[in-house]
């Protein structure tokens, strides 16, 4: 039996999260494998699928979204800041040749939380580094507006 470890920057041990199946007429199954949760995706009319779930590339830009109200939260958290509302509007731009999203705009409305100028900077300057940003960095248009 063959064991490879890849070495991590961080010390943290490769782990398996999902497991995903093709359903036929181009839809997936993707099982999270610690909560058993599903979800499943189905290509986007403008490309040749039926649009009746989350396409692949929705699932991108909607993780964005999440990851960002994520680091929110934990940074509320970690610093006794109020955080009871955000619900977030996100647009996804596909480009062509080769197809891929070019860009991604999400408003976040995080005006209930009574936060001033001073607290909600350093909250988008937080948000704005989340995991799922990092990674898309210099390879998606990103435009976030806090409202």
């Amino acid at each position: 039996m063959t064991v490879n470890i890849v070495s991590s920057r961080f010390n943290i041990l490769p782990m398996i999260i999902s497991e995903v199946s093709y359903l036929g007429n181009l839809r997936t199954a993707a099982k999270h494998l610690n909560s058993k949760d599903t979800i499943i995706t189905d290509a986007p009319i403008d490309n040749n699928g039926k649009g009746q779930a989350f396409s692949p590339t929705d699932l991108v830009a909607t993780s964005l979204a999440s990851c960002v109200m994520t680091i929110i939260g934990i940074f509320c958290s970690k610093n006794n800041i109020g955080f009871e509302h955000c619900e977030a509007r996100v647009e996804k731009i596909m480009g062509n040749n080769p197809r891929k999203i070019d860009q991604i705009n999400i408003t976040f409305d995080v005006s209930k939380n009574e936060w001033d100028s001073q607290t909600l900077n350093k909250i988008i300057k937080e948000a704005k580094a989340c995991p799922v940003a990092v990674t898309l960095e210099n390879q998606v248009q990103i435009d976030y507006k806090f409202i």
